[in-house]
């Protein structure tokens, strides 16, 4: 196949592969590359600044805004504290179902939360990811949320739908001038094909949208943000990337291992890190973790050493305290003092030992705002959000 990279030069690239010289394509000239303002932009396998010069992406995920419109214990403190481990990027879960104001559970505040939290986060030099989390089979008129289990419903769900291209028009509008935030385009596809996955279609009892239609209407809006894939099985299957990719530039490919059985360390090259090795996408992990009972953080090394050893990005689930071990949801604080669980303890250990973080260069024009702003969940079942943990 044929691929145009940041080069500005046609690559010739057998079937599935890297270059043809067996080598890495690099950052190439940025002057070349579409680069959203202050972001960065894709070549092969590496993610590249402005500037031209490789990054990776380190970081955690934040959880809350997917189950509770007014999100959880969110501050600029929450922020700062990542940054304290030497997070250079944090992922949050967001809802389509709060954001749209056609939708039967819109909260008009909600925007402007989640966009004070992206002020936060950049002020204390985090890059952020905007991740679709939670969606409604492709009804607004959906009362409920958090409640899978009753059907017709905000929740996590098998792909995302054409409000989600409503959605993504909307914070693809609203951010195209900021390259710092990413789009996630959505969390864990499941139980779909491949041809669903890329191109939409049937699924369950509505009509999925692919994530071409997504990138599509992302592009559209006029943002040239990085965008972010997850492959099937929960987003940890990237295996069908190299020969029916997304058609488009800056996309990055996301997979999510947990510790079980069907995710284990003999599968990762096969299921995405063959994307890194011959350089044909980059790779984020953005969950990972180990939610069995016993966890040690055995799980949490050996995903970030994979990571080192292919050049992937990655952000660990999750910033959210359940308690002492945590290792159900699975949690990194134990606390919101982020005091780490002994999974949070390896990831924190893993990101001080990244370079340091550059001065932010970003004002979160929000100094006032309270460090507590955020209440706590109005729905009775969203505060166990750890169901849609792992795919569970």
């Amino acid at each position: 196949m044929v691929v145009v990279g940041c080069l500005g030069t046609d690559e010739s690239v057998p079937d599935g592969g890297g270059p043809s010289d067996g080598g890495k394509v690099g950052c190439g000239s940025p002057a070349q590359a579409h680069v959203a303002p202050g972001g960065y932009y894709t070549s092969g396998s590496t993610v590249c600044t402005a500037a031209g010069v490789p990054h990776l992406f380190h970081g955690v995920d934040r959880p809350s805004f997917e189950f509770n419109p007014s999100g959880d214990h969110f501050s600029q403190a929450d922020f700062l504290a990542m940054a304290a481990w030497n997070a250079n990027v944090v992922r949050i879960a967001l809802n389509q179902d709060f954001w749209l104001s056609t939708a039967a559970l819109y909260d008009p505040d909600y925007q402007g939360r989640v966009d004070q939290a992206v002020a936060w986060a950049e002020a204390a030099g985090l890059d952020v990811i905007l991740d679709l989390h939670w969606s409604d089979e492709g009804d607004l008129g959906v009362t409920t949320y958090g409640k899978a289990e009753n059907g017709d419903d905000s929740d996590q769900q098998p792909m995302a739908d054409e409000n989600s291209i409503a959605f993504w028009t909307e914070v693809a509008t609203k951010y195209e001038g900021d390259g710092r935030v990413l789009f996630e385009m959505y969390n864990e596809p499941e139980d779909i094909p491949w041809s669903v996955w890329l191109a939409g279609g049937p699924v369950k009892s509505f009509t999925a949208a692919g994530m071409q239609q997504i990138y599509d209407a992302i592009r559209g809006a006029g943002a040239d943000n990085v965008v972010i894939a997850g492959g099937l099985h929960w987003a940890y299957d990237l295996s069908n990337v190299a020969t029916a990719p997304i058609a488009g530039y800056n996309v990055m490919y996301a997979t999510h291992p947990y510790d079980k059985s069907d995710n284990s360390p003999s599968t990762w090259e096969a299921s995405f890190g063959y994307l890194a090795t011959r350089d044909i996408a980059p790779v984020i992990a953005t969950e990972f973790g180990d939610f069995t009972s016993s966890c040690t953080g055995d799980w949490d090394q050996q995903l970030i050493t994979f990571a080192d050893a292919h050049g992937m990005s990655w952000t660990a689930w999750a910033w959210y305290p359940t308690g002492s071990p945590g290792c159900d949801f699975p949690s990194l604080i134990v606390d919101w003092n982020a005091t780490p669980t002994v999974q949070g303890a390896v990831v924190k250990t893993a990101l001080l030992g990244y370079p340091k973080n550059p001065p932010p260069t970003v004002d979160a024009g929000a100094g006032d705002a309270s460090d507590d702003a955020i209440d706590e969940p109005q729905n009775d079942d969203a505060g166990d959000a750890s169901e849609d943990a792992a795919g569970e």
